[in-house]
Protein backbone atom coordinates (compact mmCIF):
# COMPACT_ATOMS: atom_id res chain seq x y z
CA UNK A 1 0.00 0.00 0.00
CA UNK A 2 0.98 3.68 -0.80
CA UNK A 3 0.27 7.38 0.68
CA UNK A 4 -1.24 10.06 -0.76
CA UNK A 5 -1.33 13.47 -0.30
CA UNK A 6 -5.49 13.89 -1.57
CA UNK A 7 -6.08 17.98 -1.81
CA UNK A 8 -9.82 18.70 -1.54
CA UNK A 9 -11.44 21.70 -2.63
CA UNK A 10 -14.16 22.50 0.40
CA UNK A 11 -16.50 25.49 0.49
CA UNK A 12 -13.64 27.45 -1.15
CA UNK A 13 -10.81 26.39 1.00
CA UNK A 14 -7.85 23.85 0.27
CA UNK A 15 -6.41 21.50 2.58
CA UNK A 16 -5.09 18.23 2.19
CA UNK A 17 -5.39 14.66 3.47
CA UNK A 18 -2.78 11.90 3.62
CA UNK A 19 -4.85 8.62 2.49
CA UNK A 20 -3.93 4.71 1.56
CA UNK A 21 -4.50 3.15 -1.45
CA UNK A 22 -2.64 1.04 -4.19
CA UNK A 23 -2.43 3.43 -6.93
CA UNK A 24 -3.67 7.39 -7.35
CA UNK A 25 -6.73 6.46 -9.12
CA UNK A 26 -7.79 4.74 -6.10
CA UNK A 27 -6.78 7.10 -3.79
CA UNK A 28 -8.67 10.16 -5.85
CA UNK A 29 -11.70 7.67 -5.25
CA UNK A 30 -11.21 7.11 -1.60
CA UNK A 31 -10.74 10.94 -1.31
CA UNK A 32 -14.36 11.39 -3.26
CA UNK A 33 -15.93 8.82 -1.18
CA UNK A 34 -14.24 10.18 2.39
CA UNK A 35 -14.94 14.05 1.21
CA UNK A 36 -18.55 13.74 -1.06
CA UNK A 37 -19.31 17.27 -0.57
CA UNK A 38 -15.97 18.64 -1.53
CA UNK A 39 -13.89 18.88 -4.90
CA UNK A 40 -10.81 16.32 -5.41
CA UNK A 41 -8.00 18.28 -6.99
CA UNK A 42 -5.17 16.25 -7.36
CA UNK A 43 -3.22 13.25 -5.41
CA UNK A 44 0.43 13.46 -4.89
CA UNK A 45 2.31 10.08 -3.41
CA UNK A 46 4.04 10.87 -0.35
CA UNK A 47 6.21 8.85 2.14
CA UNK A 48 4.44 7.15 4.53
CA UNK A 49 3.51 9.49 8.22
CA UNK A 50 6.08 8.58 10.89
CA UNK A 51 3.86 7.12 13.49
CA UNK A 52 2.50 4.69 10.13
CA UNK A 53 6.49 3.95 9.91
CA UNK A 54 6.65 2.77 13.58
CA UNK A 55 3.74 0.64 13.05
CA UNK A 56 4.69 -1.61 10.53
CA UNK A 57 7.98 -1.77 11.85
CA UNK A 58 6.86 -2.75 15.02
CA UNK A 59 3.88 -4.76 13.45
CA UNK A 60 6.71 -7.01 11.19
CA UNK A 61 9.22 -7.75 14.09
CA UNK A 62 6.10 -8.64 16.00
CA UNK A 63 5.40 -11.04 12.77
CA UNK A 64 9.25 -12.52 12.37
CA UNK A 65 8.95 -13.18 15.92
CA UNK A 66 6.00 -15.50 15.99
CA UNK A 67 5.91 -16.48 12.99
CA UNK A 68 9.75 -18.40 13.18
CA UNK A 69 9.13 -22.09 13.52
CA UNK A 70 12.61 -23.62 15.57
CA UNK A 71 14.16 -26.15 12.75
CA UNK A 72 14.17 -28.46 15.25
CA UNK A 73 10.94 -28.96 15.83
CA UNK A 74 10.41 -29.43 12.62
CA UNK A 75 12.80 -32.31 12.22
CA UNK A 76 11.26 -34.27 14.78
CA UNK A 77 7.65 -33.86 13.54
CA UNK A 78 9.00 -34.77 9.94
CA UNK A 79 10.82 -37.69 10.98
CA UNK A 80 7.54 -38.86 12.87
CA UNK A 81 5.82 -38.85 9.74
CA UNK A 82 8.14 -40.62 8.22
CA UNK A 83 8.32 -43.12 10.81
CA UNK A 84 4.80 -43.43 11.04
CA UNK A 85 3.99 -43.73 7.36
CA UNK A 86 6.95 -46.54 6.66
CA UNK A 87 5.11 -48.51 9.62
CA UNK A 88 1.90 -48.47 7.44
CA UNK A 89 -0.43 -45.79 9.22
CA UNK A 90 -2.53 -43.86 6.90
CA UNK A 91 -1.31 -40.28 6.39
CA UNK A 92 -4.53 -38.36 7.77
CA UNK A 93 -3.87 -40.53 10.85
CA UNK A 94 -0.26 -39.92 10.95
CA UNK A 95 -0.93 -36.20 10.34
CA UNK A 96 -3.57 -36.23 13.24
CA UNK A 97 -1.28 -37.81 15.82
CA UNK A 98 1.63 -35.56 14.98
CA UNK A 99 -0.63 -32.79 15.38
CA UNK A 100 -1.69 -33.98 18.60
CA UNK A 101 1.54 -34.60 19.87
CA UNK A 102 3.85 -31.41 18.72
CA UNK A 103 4.43 -29.03 21.13
CA UNK A 104 5.12 -26.16 19.23
CA UNK A 105 1.47 -24.23 18.69
CA UNK A 106 2.75 -22.99 15.02
CA UNK A 107 3.00 -27.01 13.93
CA UNK A 108 0.18 -28.16 15.61
CA UNK A 109 -2.25 -25.67 13.67
CA UNK A 110 -0.38 -26.34 10.64
CA UNK A 111 -0.78 -29.99 10.99
CA UNK A 112 -4.15 -29.90 11.91
CA UNK A 113 -4.96 -27.51 8.84
CA UNK A 114 -3.02 -30.25 5.89
CA UNK A 115 -4.96 -32.58 7.18
CA UNK A 116 -8.16 -31.00 6.88
CA UNK A 117 -7.20 -30.41 3.52
CA UNK A 118 -6.23 -33.99 2.63
CA UNK A 119 -9.80 -35.31 4.19
CA UNK A 120 -11.37 -32.37 1.96
CA UNK A 121 -9.78 -34.28 -1.08
CA UNK A 122 -6.82 -32.30 -1.99
CA UNK A 123 -3.48 -34.10 -2.48
CA UNK A 124 -0.48 -33.44 0.55
CA UNK A 125 1.85 -31.29 -1.88
CA UNK A 126 -1.50 -28.98 -2.52
CA UNK A 127 -2.07 -29.20 1.23
CA UNK A 128 1.42 -28.14 1.84
CA UNK A 129 1.64 -25.79 -0.41
CA UNK A 130 0.69 -22.63 1.89
CA UNK A 131 3.17 -23.43 4.69
CA UNK A 132 6.39 -23.22 1.67
CA UNK A 133 7.12 -20.38 3.75
CA UNK A 134 7.65 -22.21 7.02
CA UNK A 135 8.89 -25.64 5.60
CA UNK A 136 10.74 -24.18 2.58
CA UNK A 137 10.92 -25.16 -0.64
CA UNK A 138 12.55 -28.31 -0.64
CA UNK A 139 9.82 -29.74 1.06
CA UNK A 140 7.28 -29.38 -0.66
CA UNK A 141 9.69 -31.02 -3.71
CA UNK A 142 10.34 -34.39 -1.22
CA UNK A 143 6.39 -34.20 -0.74
CA UNK A 144 6.10 -33.96 -4.93
CA UNK A 145 8.58 -36.63 -4.85
CA UNK A 146 6.90 -38.76 -1.86
CA UNK A 147 3.30 -39.23 -3.40
CA UNK A 148 4.76 -39.22 -7.55
CA UNK A 149 6.79 -42.76 -6.23
CA UNK A 150 4.41 -43.53 -3.32
CA UNK A 151 7.19 -43.44 -1.11
CA UNK A 152 6.21 -40.99 0.83
CA UNK A 153 8.47 -41.90 4.09
CA UNK A 154 11.16 -42.43 2.39
CA UNK A 155 10.77 -38.78 0.83
CA UNK A 156 10.51 -37.18 3.90
CA UNK A 157 13.38 -39.48 5.92
CA UNK A 158 15.83 -38.05 3.07
CA UNK A 159 14.07 -34.18 3.52
CA UNK A 160 14.99 -34.68 7.54
CA UNK A 161 18.46 -35.67 6.49
CA UNK A 162 18.73 -32.31 4.52
CA UNK A 163 17.53 -30.06 7.64
CA UNK A 164 19.67 -31.93 9.68
CA UNK A 165 22.72 -31.34 7.57
CA UNK A 166 21.63 -27.22 7.32
CA UNK A 167 21.14 -27.38 11.08
CA UNK A 168 24.15 -28.84 12.15
CA UNK A 169 26.22 -26.42 10.21
CA UNK A 170 24.61 -23.01 10.99
CA UNK A 171 24.51 -24.30 14.76
CA UNK A 172 28.51 -24.93 14.02
CA UNK A 173 28.54 -21.27 12.37
CA UNK A 174 27.09 -19.79 15.41
CA UNK A 175 28.88 -21.44 18.05
CA UNK A 176 32.02 -20.31 16.30
CA UNK A 177 31.83 -16.67 15.97
CA UNK A 178 30.12 -16.43 19.71
CA UNK A 179 33.43 -16.71 21.44
CA UNK A 180 34.62 -13.71 19.80
CA UNK A 181 31.27 -11.94 19.44
CA UNK A 182 31.38 -12.37 23.67
CA UNK A 183 35.02 -10.89 23.79
CA UNK A 184 34.43 -7.99 21.62
CA UNK A 185 31.10 -7.16 23.87
CA UNK A 186 32.91 -7.48 26.58
CA UNK A 187 35.98 -5.48 25.65
CA UNK A 188 33.14 -2.92 24.60
CA UNK A 189 31.50 -2.82 27.90
CA UNK A 190 35.21 -2.56 29.93
CA UNK A 191 36.10 0.42 27.78
CA UNK A 192 32.62 2.22 28.38
CA UNK A 193 33.28 1.63 31.86
CA UNK A 194 36.72 2.72 31.78
CA UNK A 195 35.66 5.88 30.11
CA UNK A 196 33.15 6.89 32.52
CA UNK A 197 35.21 5.98 36.03
CA UNK A 198 38.72 6.91 34.66
CA UNK A 199 38.63 9.72 32.37
CA UNK A 200 36.40 11.97 34.73
CA UNK A 201 38.90 11.81 37.63
CA UNK A 202 41.94 13.11 35.30
CA UNK A 203 39.33 15.88 33.82
CA UNK A 204 40.06 18.32 36.38
CA UNK A 205 43.60 17.68 36.13
CA UNK A 206 43.66 18.55 32.11
CA UNK A 207 41.41 21.29 32.42
CA UNK A 208 44.08 23.17 33.89
CA UNK A 209 46.03 22.57 30.91
CA UNK A 210 46.88 26.11 29.04
CA UNK A 211 48.28 24.04 26.34
CA UNK A 212 46.04 22.40 23.60
CA UNK A 213 45.69 18.52 24.65
CA UNK A 214 46.91 15.92 22.49
CA UNK A 215 44.27 13.94 20.47
CA UNK A 216 43.98 10.41 21.94
CA UNK A 217 42.94 12.74 25.08
CA UNK A 218 40.78 15.04 23.58
CA UNK A 219 38.75 12.18 22.01
CA UNK A 220 38.71 10.62 25.27
CA UNK A 221 37.14 13.28 26.82
CA UNK A 222 34.23 13.71 24.11
CA UNK A 223 33.84 10.20 24.32
CA UNK A 224 33.38 10.82 28.07
CA UNK A 225 30.84 14.02 27.55
CA UNK A 226 28.41 11.97 25.01
CA UNK A 227 28.34 8.57 27.22
CA UNK A 228 27.60 11.08 30.19
CA UNK A 229 25.02 13.27 28.31
CA UNK A 230 23.38 11.06 26.07
CA UNK A 231 24.29 7.70 26.98
CA UNK A 232 20.90 6.27 26.99
CA UNK A 233 20.01 7.94 23.60
CA UNK A 234 23.32 6.64 21.97
CA UNK A 235 22.26 3.07 23.39
CA UNK A 236 18.43 3.91 22.09
CA UNK A 237 19.77 4.70 18.66
CA UNK A 238 22.06 1.17 18.33
CA UNK A 239 19.26 -0.75 19.68
CA UNK A 240 16.64 1.15 17.30
CA UNK A 241 19.49 1.00 14.29
CA UNK A 242 19.45 -3.20 15.01
CA UNK A 243 16.15 -3.88 14.72
CA UNK A 244 15.48 -1.62 12.33
CA UNK A 245 18.30 -2.77 9.72
CA UNK A 246 17.04 -6.53 10.59
CA UNK A 247 13.42 -5.15 9.54
CA UNK A 248 14.06 -3.82 6.27
CA UNK A 249 16.70 -6.78 5.59
CA UNK A 250 13.45 -8.88 6.10
CA UNK A 251 10.54 -7.08 4.08
CA UNK A 252 12.19 -4.52 2.06
CA UNK A 253 13.66 -6.37 -1.56
CA UNK A 254 16.48 -3.55 -2.69
CA UNK A 255 17.63 -3.02 0.85
CA UNK A 256 18.33 -7.10 1.42
CA UNK A 257 20.02 -7.19 -2.34
CA UNK A 258 22.49 -4.49 -1.53
CA UNK A 259 23.29 -5.88 2.16
CA UNK A 260 23.53 -9.59 0.55
CA UNK A 261 26.24 -7.99 -2.10
CA UNK A 262 28.05 -6.14 0.46
CA UNK A 263 28.26 -9.44 3.09
CA UNK A 264 30.04 -11.47 0.04
CA UNK A 265 32.26 -8.77 -1.41
CA UNK A 266 35.85 -9.73 -0.87
CA UNK A 267 36.51 -6.79 1.74
CA UNK A 268 34.35 -8.62 4.60
CA UNK A 269 36.85 -10.69 5.57
CA UNK A 270 36.14 -14.27 6.27
CA UNK A 271 32.63 -13.11 6.57
CA UNK A 272 32.46 -13.22 2.97
CA UNK A 273 33.93 -16.55 2.35
CA UNK A 274 31.54 -18.31 5.34
CA UNK A 275 28.70 -16.75 3.85
CA UNK A 276 29.38 -18.09 0.33
CA UNK A 277 30.68 -21.50 1.66
CA UNK A 278 27.56 -22.23 3.53
CA UNK A 279 24.94 -21.14 0.80
CA UNK A 280 27.14 -23.28 -2.07
CA UNK A 281 26.92 -26.31 0.74
CA UNK A 282 23.35 -25.89 1.03
CA UNK A 283 22.23 -25.60 -2.53
CA UNK A 284 24.72 -28.46 -4.11
CA UNK A 285 23.13 -30.54 -1.25
CA UNK A 286 19.59 -30.13 -1.66
CA UNK A 287 19.92 -30.19 -5.63
CA UNK A 288 22.09 -33.26 -5.69
CA UNK A 289 19.73 -35.16 -3.06
CA UNK A 290 16.41 -33.93 -5.62
CA UNK A 291 18.92 -35.44 -8.38
CA UNK A 292 19.68 -38.61 -6.76
CA UNK A 293 15.65 -39.22 -5.84
CA UNK A 294 14.64 -39.08 -8.88
CA UNK A 295 13.75 -35.30 -9.76
CA UNK A 296 14.22 -33.85 -13.11
CA UNK A 297 17.16 -31.53 -12.94
CA UNK A 298 14.93 -28.38 -13.90
CA UNK A 299 12.96 -29.15 -11.05
CA UNK A 300 15.42 -29.96 -8.74
CA UNK A 301 17.41 -26.97 -9.71
CA UNK A 302 14.15 -24.11 -9.20
CA UNK A 303 13.97 -26.22 -5.92
CA UNK A 304 17.08 -25.64 -4.85
CA UNK A 305 17.54 -21.92 -5.81
CA UNK A 306 14.82 -21.86 -3.51
CA UNK A 307 16.74 -22.69 -0.36
CA UNK A 308 19.07 -19.53 -1.37
CA UNK A 309 19.18 -16.95 1.24
CA UNK A 310 21.61 -14.30 -0.52
CA UNK A 311 20.02 -12.64 -3.32
CA UNK A 312 23.78 -11.69 -5.06
CA UNK A 313 24.42 -15.28 -5.18
CA UNK A 314 20.58 -16.49 -6.11
CA UNK A 315 20.65 -14.05 -8.95
CA UNK A 316 23.89 -15.77 -10.35
CA UNK A 317 22.28 -19.34 -9.78
CA UNK A 318 18.90 -18.10 -11.09
CA UNK A 319 20.60 -18.08 -14.62
CA UNK A 320 21.43 -21.76 -14.70
CA UNK A 321 17.84 -23.08 -15.89
CA UNK A 322 17.27 -20.74 -17.81
CA UNK A 323 20.68 -21.18 -19.79
CA UNK A 324 19.61 -25.28 -19.41
CA UNK A 325 16.88 -24.14 -21.51
CA UNK A 326 18.83 -22.50 -24.40
CA UNK A 327 20.38 -26.00 -24.52
CA UNK A 328 23.75 -25.56 -22.13
CA UNK A 329 24.83 -28.40 -20.37
CA UNK A 330 24.83 -28.26 -16.70
CA UNK A 331 28.49 -27.49 -16.15
CA UNK A 332 28.70 -24.97 -18.67
CA UNK A 333 25.83 -23.03 -17.27
CA UNK A 334 27.39 -23.63 -14.26
CA UNK A 335 30.62 -22.09 -15.15
CA UNK A 336 28.65 -18.87 -16.29
CA UNK A 337 27.61 -17.97 -12.80
CA UNK A 338 31.53 -17.65 -11.76
CA UNK A 339 30.56 -19.58 -8.62
CA UNK A 340 32.29 -22.35 -9.06
CA UNK A 341 36.10 -23.95 -9.45
CA UNK A 342 37.39 -24.74 -12.47
CA UNK A 343 38.08 -28.76 -10.64
CA UNK A 344 34.43 -28.65 -9.55
CA UNK A 345 33.15 -27.95 -13.27
CA UNK A 346 35.01 -30.40 -14.70
CA UNK A 347 33.61 -33.40 -11.72
CA UNK A 348 30.07 -32.04 -13.08
CA UNK A 349 31.24 -32.13 -16.89
CA UNK A 350 32.21 -35.76 -16.26
CA UNK A 351 29.70 -37.10 -14.92
CA UNK A 352 27.45 -35.76 -17.03
CA UNK A 353 29.14 -37.64 -19.83
CA UNK A 354 29.19 -40.87 -17.74
CA UNK A 355 25.49 -40.80 -16.82
CA UNK A 356 26.76 -40.44 -13.11
CA UNK A 357 25.50 -36.86 -12.20
CA UNK A 358 24.30 -37.52 -8.73
CA UNK A 359 27.57 -38.92 -7.57
CA UNK A 360 29.36 -36.07 -8.96
CA UNK A 361 27.07 -34.01 -7.31
CA UNK A 362 28.19 -35.91 -4.01
CA UNK A 363 31.55 -35.14 -4.49
CA UNK A 364 30.68 -31.16 -5.67
CA UNK A 365 28.76 -31.39 -1.70
CA UNK A 366 31.53 -32.62 -0.19
CA UNK A 367 33.64 -30.15 -1.36
CA UNK A 368 31.76 -27.46 -0.26
CA UNK A 369 30.89 -28.69 3.25
CA UNK A 370 35.05 -29.39 4.13
CA UNK A 371 35.57 -26.19 2.90
CA UNK A 372 33.23 -24.79 5.46
CA UNK A 373 34.13 -26.96 7.88
CA UNK A 374 37.54 -26.11 7.69
CA UNK A 375 36.65 -22.42 7.85
CA UNK A 376 34.99 -22.92 11.23
CA UNK A 377 37.31 -25.00 12.66
CA UNK A 378 39.97 -22.69 11.85
CA UNK A 379 37.63 -19.53 12.54
CA UNK A 380 39.41 -18.81 15.99
CA UNK A 381 42.82 -18.40 14.25
CA UNK A 382 41.55 -16.25 12.18
CA UNK A 383 39.80 -14.12 13.92
CA UNK A 384 42.32 -14.13 16.81
CA UNK A 385 44.90 -11.15 15.12
CA UNK A 386 41.85 -9.02 14.58
CA UNK A 387 40.97 -9.09 18.05
CA UNK A 388 44.51 -8.77 19.04
CA UNK A 389 44.49 -5.53 16.85
CA UNK A 390 41.00 -4.15 17.93
CA UNK A 391 42.18 -4.56 21.99
CA UNK A 392 45.12 -3.01 21.67
CA UNK A 393 43.75 0.05 19.88
CA UNK A 394 41.70 0.26 22.83
CA UNK A 395 44.54 -0.20 25.75
CA UNK A 396 46.97 2.28 23.47
CA UNK A 397 44.03 4.88 23.21
CA UNK A 398 43.22 5.19 26.45
CA UNK A 399 47.09 4.89 27.64
CA UNK A 400 48.25 7.64 25.65
CA UNK A 401 45.13 9.47 26.02
CA UNK A 402 45.73 9.51 29.98
CA UNK A 403 49.39 9.81 30.14
CA UNK A 404 50.48 12.07 27.35
CA UNK A 405 49.32 15.13 29.05
CA UNK A 406 51.23 14.09 32.57
CA UNK A 407 54.36 13.86 30.25
CA UNK A 408 53.94 16.98 28.88
CA UNK A 409 53.16 18.12 32.51
CA UNK A 410 56.53 16.63 33.66
CA UNK A 411 58.79 18.57 30.82
CA UNK A 412 57.14 21.80 32.03
CA UNK A 413 58.07 21.16 35.44
CA UNK A 414 61.48 20.35 34.51
CA UNK A 415 62.12 23.35 32.23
Amino acid sequence: MKYFNVTVMEKGKKRQETVKADSKMDAINIGKKKFPRAMVMRAVETSAPLEDTFANLLAGLQKSAKSKIPIQDKISTIRQIAVMTDAGISITDTLAEVSDNTSNQALKVIYAKVNADINAGKSMSESMEPYTREFGHVALAMTNLGERTGKISEAYHKLADIMESIRDNTAKFKKAIRGPMITLAAMAIAFTILIMVVVPKFKDIFSRFKTELPLPTQILLKLEWAFSNYGLLILALLAGGVFALKYFYRNNRDFKYKMDTLMIHPRFYLINKAIFLSTMHKYNLVFGELVKSGIPVSEALDTAVGMVDNLAIKEKLLTVNANIGRGMSLAESFEITGLYANMLLQMVKAGEAGGQLDAMLDKVTEYYDMEFQDLIDNLSAYIEPIMLFFIAGLVLLMALGIFMPMWDLGKAVKS
